[in-house]
């Protein structure tokens, strides 16, 4: 049976149903209000119940009939329509996530000061349930000490502020500020959903993961490499963003789009990947190195391609060890209480070549996993164990890469605590 009180929910939305996620979906006043339309199909066709909210600037962009069309819902833009609903409050009193898509800098700046001038800013204060802002704007807008303290806050108070792409801006313009793609920025927004958690747990942090697998260059059309795909290390970019963190991922010839939210890093060698990890470390709170390293690069580079000889032999190519990164982080931790996990690739005896991996490297967790042609490597799906330097064990069976991920990320949060209290 129906409560009163999910009515009163209901009517506050100006709904009869009660059984479909509320979201409101604010637009703010930017070029990529257009591209809204595309994030609200995606929830509406998911089956969200969507309430958008505009500012005035964001109608000179897209009309309200278009909205209410596309959502099914009213719009307004003003605390004074319906007011005997009281949609200054109830709106936010009665959504299950807020995202703002475009945010631009003015918005940002008035969530972070709690202004309250319209209906959407009325809106971010009223609301009791996780937010999001996805900003757009110039780079220099978004690189501006104002934006980015204004960033902070809201990240401190838990809020998830997604990281703008990098691409073509507003008239000729290039650079950091554009819009993440929809599709990304309804990804981020689905895993916060189905966690069911009213703040982000990892608000606030810093973390660094690596993704994909070194290529080690033997002459200008040759390489060593592995098979790894890298799509479980931005699995874990991913949920970390979604759950609010600030994510630097490192990535190494992966091919895959850059996540919403999310610093990229691109890298080829593991020189490359070991120095672009060890900058961002220097302030993250965590550091997972997902990405398959190569042991071993050759010696010597041939600058023209190595050519077969008349007398059928081949060449012989020496190696050299590449640096050990997992366990130059292990040992030498760039902040105090850094939580350091790593990943060993095993092809048979692996939890013991896994336990004895951990004790080698020094980090706190150690995901062990069984690979193969035709295990995990490329494969939407892992299984794998997490070993932790305190000696417990955590299987994770057969499933999505996102559940690891999340798996991951539920070890590593209670040990940040642990060690920042």
């Amino acid at each position: 049976m129906e409560s009163s009180a999910s009515r009163e929910h209901a009517a506050a939305w100006g709904e009869t149903t009660v059984t479909k996620p509320k979201v409101v979906l604010g637009v703010s006043g930017g070029i990529a209000a257009y591209k809204a339309c595309e994030l609200l199909r995606r929830f509406t066709e998911s089956g969200h119940d969507v309430r958008v909210v505009p500012t005035d600037s964001a109608l000179h962009f897209v009309g309200a009939a278009t909205w209410s069309a596309l959502s099914g819902n009213p719009v307004s833009t003003e605390v004074w329509d319906a007011v005997h609903e009281v949609p200054h409050v109830r709106i936010g009193q009665a959504a299950d996530l807020v995202v703002v898509a475009p945010a631009t800098a003015d918005m940002l700046a008035k969530a972070a000061h709690g202004l309250a001038d319209d209906l959407l800013t009325n809106t971010l204060l009223t609301a009791r349930c996780p937010v999001v802002f996805a900003p757009a704007m110039h780079t220099e807008m978004w690189e501006h000490p104002a934006t980015q303290e204004n960033v902070a806050t809201l990240r401190r108070r838990g809020a998830v502020v997604v990281e703008p792409a990098v691409g073509r801006l507003t008239g000729v313009d290039t650079g950091k500020g554009r819009l993440p793609d929809p599709g990304e920025i309804f990804e981020v927004c689905r895993r916060i959903l189905a966690r069911g958690v009213t703040a982000p747990d990892l608000a606030g942090r810093h973390v660094v993961v690596s993704a994909g697998g070194t290529r080690e260059p033997l002459d200008p059309v040759r390489y060593l490499g592995n098979r790894s795909s890298g799509k479980q290390g931005y699995a874990l970019a991913k949920a970390a963003a979604a759950r609010g963190a600030r994510v630097t991922l490192v990535e190494a010839n992966t091919g895959l789009p850059d996540p919403a939210g999310v610093d990229v890093v691109h890298t080829g060698t593991a020189v490359q990947l070991r120095e672009a990890v060890l900058k961002a470390a220097a302030d993250a709170d965590a550091v997972v190195m997902a990405a398959a390293v190569a042991d071993f690069r050759p010696a010597t580079y041939a600058p023209g391609k190595i050519k077969k000889t008349d007398d059928g032999g081949a060449p012989t190519i020496e190696l050299v060890r590449n640096p050990d990164i997992l366990a130059e982080l292990s040992a030498d931790r760039a902040l105090p209480g850094q939580v350091v996990v790593g990943f060993a690739a095993e092809t048979d005896d692996v939890l013991a070549n896994g336990r004895a991996k951990l004790a080698r490297k020094g980090c706190d967790l150690l995901v062990v996993n069984e690979v193969g042609e035709r295990k995990t490597f490329g494969s939407e799906e892992n299984e794998a164990v997490v070993l932790a330097a305190d000696g417990t064990e955590t299987p994770v069976p057969y499933g999505p890469k996102e559940a690891l991920a999340e798996t991951v990320w539920d070890l590593v949060l209670p040990r940040l605590r642990e060690r920042t209290t």
